[in-house]
């Protein structure tokens, strides 16, 4: 039987460079918007489908996060439940 791992940390230097990745990208984004040759209400469209991108993608991740430790509980609790089941047997074979 396999006993369960710690949940693996990211460590701060990922964290500093997802940020910084996140950080200037969408600032490229927004300066690149800004200084194309178009029409204000083209930019805002743009601006604002970028702005919808970013925040779909915060959404998305949270489902698929939520999703990994929904189906962490549920292995947990199985394997306690198993446990549970087989310490009778265990106790009566000494």
């Amino acid at each position: 039987m396999t006993t369960p791992t710690a949940k693996s940390r990211n460590t701060t230097a990922f964290y500093i460079q997802a940020v910084v990745a996140f950080g200037v990208s969408l600032f490229g984004t927004l300066v690149g918007v800004y200084y194309l040759p178009i029409d204000p209400w083209q930019k805002g469209f743009l601006i604002m489908t970028a702005l919808f991108l970013v925040t779909s993608c915060f959404t998305l991740a949270k489902v698929v996060r939520d999703q990994q430790e929904e189906a962490m509980l549920r292995e947990a609790r199985m394997e306690r439940l198993i446990t549970e089941h087989d310490a009778p047997f265990k106790m009566s074979k000494n």
